[in-house]
């Protein structure tokens, strides 16, 4: 009570200064305000400031009010308020500067500056106090356990001045599913809603809240979806050889995890020297291996990958059977040989006819044990007869010479003579054109046929 006579009593004292120096000194030297009040916004925790400038103060007084509350705060260099944050400074009876240190929220509203005349001047300037965000514990959610294919509700709740905006995000960047399928990487507001959710939904949300005043306040609310244990295997039947390592593949997703192993005609496989079951896990994905060395026959059979939790069992099956070794098998196609008749040319002189008969003999008779047509073989056997085809059609293409010079050496009538008789058939060329279309038609290999004597001889 003391309390409140004193501020009364200096009101009072400060309306009856006012009232009399008007009288003694008249309207016209009365002070003026110099400069309108500048509004001041400060976060807080911080010192803020209000400046009230007069020109021709004289002997008036100057007091700063409260004007949500009607406080007279100080009156000249005294402060009247209790309030210890509060201070009052001037600089030659001209600038009268308010200062309120460790600003809180509850300090934010109107200020007023009046100078005591009849009738009393004042004017006004405007705290705002601003507040960084903070989220409440409550009613903002906590971590959160669901069965897959239920609605999940999360909310967060925050305050600040200026009221803070809530963002939701995921924070690995995934997206966020909404009703409708929608799908965001961000979400503005308060609730956030996510209908039947799934194990793609599982992982942390962050609660984002700002409101533009440094430092911007989040909040992580974990939601983990519970789903029994479920397998995919890609190859359900492997083959493999004695004495061959193999692995088998299994994927698994569970939560809670899974406890997972394998076995063999119902049979649990135990890690050994030959079997070696391993297993890598990434949230609620597990990827089970069992690579079996040096297989042998009783190793071949049913394989089961198995994964259990508190909500159900599941498995699935591979079978592993017996490759036997592979064997090469070359094979060979029958060679077809084809004889042709030679060609001889009769003697009619000792010279030089001799030398031409005999090179033609020679030359024909070769001909006969060497001229095969080879149908079907393969490429080592048609190589090794290239060989031999080449080396025949040397010594073929100097016989075939020396016979030709020779019978250039006949006269016309002896020519002819020799060739009447001659038992080649007339129909030679045609077996040739014959089997050249033959060659055509059933991709057999012919061998190279060169003209002696006007006549198709193969080589």
């Amino acid at each position: 009570m003391r309390g409140l006579s004193e501020i009364f009593f200096a009101q009072t004292l400060f309306l009856l200064n006012g009232i009399f120096m008007t009288t003694i000194h008249g309207d016209e030297d009365l002070p003026k305000f110099g400069e309108p009040i500048q509004n001041v916004t400060v976060p807080i925790g911080r010192e803020a400031t209000l400046s009230c400038t007069i020109d021709n103060l004289q002997t008036y007084k100057i007091a700063w009010l409260r004007v949500d509350t009607q406080t007279i705060l100080t009156i000249q260099n005294h402060v009247i308020t209790k309030n210890h944050r509060m201070s009052i400074t001037h600089a030659e009876k001209r600038s009268w500067v308010l200062k309120i240190r460790d600003v809180k929220e509850s300090d934010k509203g109107w200020y007023m500056c009046q100078i005591n005349t009849d009738p009393m001047k004042n004017q006004v300037g405007y705290l705002d106090v601003v507040v960084p965000p903070d989220i409440l514990d409550y009613p903002t959610s906590t971590d959160m356990v669901v069965r897959e294919g239920s609605n999940v509700t999360l909310k967060c709740a925050a305050t600040g001045s200026p009221t803070p905006t809530i963002t939701w995000r995921r924070e690995g960047g995934e997206p966020i599913s909404l009703a409708g399928g929608k799908e965001v990487t961000s979400f503005n507001g308060s609730v956030l809603t996510i209908p039947r959710v799934n194990r793609l939904n599982m992982g942390a949300y962050l609660c984002i809240a700002s409101n533009g005043i440094p430092p911007t306040i989040s909040k992580r609310v974990m939601l983990i979806v519970h789903f029994p244990p479920m397998i995919w295997i890609q190859n359900q039947l492997v083959g493999a050889a004695l004495g061959q390592s193999i692995t088998l593949d299994c994927q698994s997703e569970a939560f809670p995890k899974s406890i997972n192993y394998w076995m063999l005609n119902d049979t649990i496989i135990t890690p050994g020297e030959r079997h070696e079951p391993t297993t890598y896990e990434n949230t609620y994905r597990v990827v089970m291996r069992l690579t079996i060395k040096r297989v042998e026959n009783a190793d071949f059979g049913s394989y089961k990958c198995v994964a259990k939790n508190s909500l159900g069992d599941t498995d699935g099956a591979i079978k592993l059977y017996h490759i036997p070794h592979s064997t090469l098998l070359t094979t060979y196609l029958p060679t077809t040989a084809v004889e042709t008749t030679p060609l001889i040319i009769q003697q009619q002189k000792e010279n030089p006819e001799d030398r031409a008969t005999y090179y033609k003999s020679t030359a024909g008779a070769y001909s006969v044990a060497v001229n095969k047509i080879l149908i079907g073989t393969t490429s080592g056997s048609w190589n090794s007869d290239g060989r031999e085809r080449d080396h025949r059609h040397r010594f073929d293409s100097v016989a075939s010479t020396e016979v030709q010079r020779d019978v250039d050496l006949l006269t016309k009538e002896q020519y002819e003579a020799s060739s009447k008789p001659s038992r080649a058939p007339h129909h030679l060329p045609q077996i040739h054109w014959i089997l050249m279309l033959i060659t055509v038609f059933s991709g057999i290999q012919l061998q190279t046929i060169h003209p002696v004597n006007g006549f198709m001889m193969d080589n």
